[in-house]
């Protein structure tokens, strides 16, 4: 009896944690799929109001001024496939640029023996500690002075060559690979790029995709490096373009409609990889152990 009453205490508590994960996603699809002025006489309604596609007409440049206008929209209009497109950019660039040096720098102090190697480690890792706000200000100041503001150059460059969580966590996997092919290998003559490209990679297939998928989604969701060293629509991505058309109306009522459609269609992708890759990240992630 105490089990049973026990396992169902434990179903209402995931029921209510799920509960109130998926809510404000659902509210999200309400709101967008809303008249915009039809949400201010229906602010408590949990189905659409006054039902619509309005809102992501608007989002992506389908409807006409009059037409927004009368769902309560500012008649402001955005490019959602433009920044779409800058966001891949910015997220696919920053991702296989981090992956890359991360590996190989956890495979040279995971595999490789040299003096100094657990020191210098300790103090990269140290890293960890630094908030990122911290470093806002210098790694501007060195966009700047290089030339690089409004570029994607700009954008990839003060995390490309060392991203201190993505090595830690590729290095504990490494450290728990077997030697015995690494060996042969070197006994064959293999060099440690050959060793590394031929063997190590391939062997780590599942950590390099699950650390893939969340510097993906960090740089996808990145809001304020992009709003310090951006100012161009061409390289602007989809978070700076939420802010902006929220802001497209400011002698008037934000058209909430049209942002929650923005945003439903900025959460569209990341929700995409989550289908399809979650399983891979949730086995890969143990295979990370402290040692």
């Amino acid at each position: 009896m105490t089990q049973r009453f026990g396992r169902v205490l434990a179903w209402v508590f995931l029921a209510v944690v799920l509960l109130v994960t998926v809510f404000p996603f659902f509210w999200i699809v309400r709101t967008a799929l809303s008249n915009n002025f039809a949400l201010a006489t229906h602010p408590s309604s949990l189905l659409p109001a006054d039902f619509t596609l309005g809102p992501f007409k608007r989002v992506l440049g389908l409807a006409t001024l009059s037409e927004a206008q009368a769902e309560g929209g500012s008649g402001a209009s955005l490019d959602a496939l433009l920044y779409l497109r800058n966001s891949v950019i910015y997220a696919a660039g920053l991702t296989a640029v981090v992956v890359f040096c991360s590996a190989a720098g956890a495979y040279a102090f995971a595999r490789l023996r040299w003096r100094g190697r657990n020191a210098l480690f300790s103090i990269l890792l140290c890293a960890l500690m630094i908030p990122t706000v911290f470093t806002m200000l210098p790694n501007f100041v060195l966009v700047k002075d290089l030339g690089l503001t409004n570029s994607f150059a700009g954008l990839v460059a003060p995390n490309a060559l060392f991203f201190a969580f993505a090595l830690f966590f590729l290095r504990q996997f490494m450290l728990g690979l077997p030697t015995e092919i690494e060996e042969a290998a070197i006994v064959d003559g293999a060099g440690h790029f050959r060793i590394l490209f031929r063997i190590i990679l391939p062997m780590s297939s599942g950590p390099l995709t699950t650390l893939s998928l969340l510097m993906f989604i960090v740089a996808w969701n990145d809001y304020f490096w992009p709003l310090l060293v951006t100012g161009k629509k061409s390289v602007q991505p989809l978070t700076l373009a939420l802010g902006v058309f929220k802001q497209s109306s400011p002698n008037t009522a934000p058209d909430w409609a049209g942002l929650m459609a923005a945003t439903l269609v900025a959460a569209v992708p990341m929700l995409a990889l989550f289908v399809v890759f979650g399983r891979r990240i949730v086995n890969s992630i143990g295979f990370t152990g402290f040692r």
